[in-house]
């Protein structure tokens, strides 16, 4: 290989932007007989794969050379391994490699573990790293606790892979506590976190979505506060490198919303605007979304008009906050405006779903009805369960069960927990008992350990005078061992989150919490005895 050549080589690749021109240069070194020279193969193919994205040619390169070395292995299996639904190729180019008796190193495992989406695979190679002797290179050992945290019952595996390795950094850190956080294993993955020394941005951000995403909002909302305040140690309360970022601001607004903490919402919208946040679609409808869930629809409006470039999500929270709060001409007049907005924004099956919710919470069945129509024969969108269960709450509340029995005989899927849900809701509210009956024996069939279907379905027995029948139920309920799920809520004092469950009595001045609530119902017997 001359130096001129390499130079020559380097020089043009800069300049391709075709695979015309790739090729080309390809024959220019066939011609000058550099056909099998490892390194210019090696050169084109990743050229192909990474800056032209064709992984197709690129793996024509490959098979071009008649003896691929470890390099060139290496480059066609990474390039594979980043691409979605190519992992059975993945793992025929690393068993090709093997059966050349070529040695693997350490930098091309962690891209067939990378492809590996089941348990035995991943002990395949696994076994075959031990084998190897590369089970001590910090960059597998990662790679195989990421990887086993990630597939189906592989997380006992990642645990003792991670309890044995010698030297542990933040990533394999972040890699067993997002294992734990994704199957909502919320204890280990918090035990986890706490043993981690060093913190980066994206150990926070896993733990803290993680916690969000499993419904542990006061936790995540925690953890926020700790990774701002707690573990600050400069200017602004924050170390530089541990500085949210926008994905741990939009968590952060998520878990606020559910819990319904307007007054850290708003202090984390004034964090954003401080700290030089680029408000994007991204964070602008995190925010709506957290003032629309906290009932403060004004503010959601507000930040919602100040998103000049609204995407189909930007509307679609917008509507969404409104029907969430039974503001069913507000919903409806944000359509008609996105509607007449066109261009890109064009309407999709959330849109419908947050349409169908407001005109169910404002009574308008005929233009709830006209709006499923229109989302077939208009825009073409197939309904799906969520659409059919709104549709049939609608017609459920309005009393016309006829119309919402049909509506269930003709749906293209089963019915699920919540089309039946939504039908009892109905009969409750009209007094149709034998229908109640009928759509809480459903839900009892999904889910029969259920305790809170079963307890719906005694209930309706007792309306109906069949105790016998209550007394099957209870029977059954308590020899499964079913409970009903308690209810929860939250409250915000004083910047702090309260979490209460029906019944607990777990909060330290539970006692003062009744003696008041005891003296608010004594206060309103009185006043009921006064009228």
């Amino acid at each position: 290989m001359k130096p001129n050549l390499n130079d020559f080589v380097s020089t043009i690749l800069n300049k391709i932007n075709h695979l015309n021109h790739l090729k080309q240069l390809q024959s220019h070194l066939i011609t000058l007989g550099h056909s099998q020279t490892h390194f210019y193969a090696f050169k084109l193919l990743r050229f192909c794969s990474i800056n032209l994205s064709n992984l197709h040619y690129a793996h024509r390169i490959f098979n071009h050379v008649q003896s691929p070395n470890i390099y060139l292995f290496t480059a066609i299996i990474t390039a594979y391994s980043s691409q979605q639904n190519n992992h059975s190729l993945t793992f025929s180019l690393f068993k090709k490699m093997l059966n050349s008796e070529i040695r693997p190193n350490n930098f091309i495992y962690p891209h067939v573990l990378k492809s590996s989406k089941d348990r035995f695979l991943t002990g395949s190679v696994h076994a075959h790293v031990v084998k190897t002797g590369f089970l001590r290179y910090q960059v597998v050992e990662t790679s195989l606790v990421d990887t086993y945290s990630k597939v189906l019952g592989g997380l006992g595996d990642a645990k003792k892979v991670f309890d044995e390795m010698s030297e542990r950094n933040v990533v394999v850190f972040t890699a067993l506590v997002s294992g734990y956080l994704r199957v909502g294993d919320v204890e280990n993955g918090l035990e986890v976190f706490g043993k981690m020394v060093e913190r980066d941005v994206p150990a926070w951000n896993a733990v803290i979505s993680g916690c969000t995403q499993n419904g542990f909002f006061s936790e995540g909302i925690r953890l926020f506060r700790e990774m701002v305040f707690v573990a600050g140690c400069g200017e602004g309360g924050f170390c530089k490198g541990n500085k949210p970022n926008q994905v741990t601001v939009v968590c952060a607004l998520s878990a606020c919303g559910h819990a319904s903490m307007l007054q850290l919402g708003k202090w984390i919208h004034g964090y954003v605007y401080r700290h030089g946040f680029v408000v994007d679609s991204f964070v602008s409808n995190a925010l709506v979304d957290m003032y629309g869930k906290c009932g403060s629809l004004e503010l959601a409006r507000k930040v919602f008009e100040m998103d000049r470039c609204k995407g189909l999500t930007s509307w679609n929270s917008m509507i969404n906050c409104y029907a969430l709060h039974g503001k069913c001409d507000g919903a409806i007049a944000v359509f008609e405006k996105m509607v007449e907005y066109g261009g890109a924004v064009r309407p999709d099956e959330v849109t419908f779903i947050g349409l169908l919710n407001a005109c169910t919470h404002g009574g308008l069945v005929e233009q709830g009805c006209g709006y499923f129509e229109m989302m077939i024969k208009k825009y073409g969108i197939e309904p799906q369960i969520e659409h059919y269960g709104c549709l049939i709450d609608l017609l459920g509340r309005a009393g016309r069960f006829d119309e919402a029995m049909d509506v269930v005989k003709g749906m293209s899927m089963e019915p699920d927990e919540v089309v039946w849900g939504s039908l009892l809701n109905g009969c409750k509210v009209h007094g149709r008992t034998d229908l109640a009956e009928f759509a809480a024996k459903k839900l009892v069939e999904i889910d029969p350990h259920n305790g809170g279907y079963g307890t719906m379905l005694a209930n309706i027995y007792g309306d109906l005078g069949k105790w016998d029948e209550v007394r099957n139920v209870w029977c059954k309920l308590k020899q499964q061992k079913s409970y009903k799920i308690p209810g929860c809520s939250w409250i915000e004092v004083d910047d702090q989150v309260h979490q209460f469950f029906s019944l607990d009595q777990s909060n330290p001045k539970t006692e003062e919490l009744y003696s008041v609530l005891e003296n608010l119902i004594g206060y309103r017997n009185e006043i009921l005895v006064e009228m």
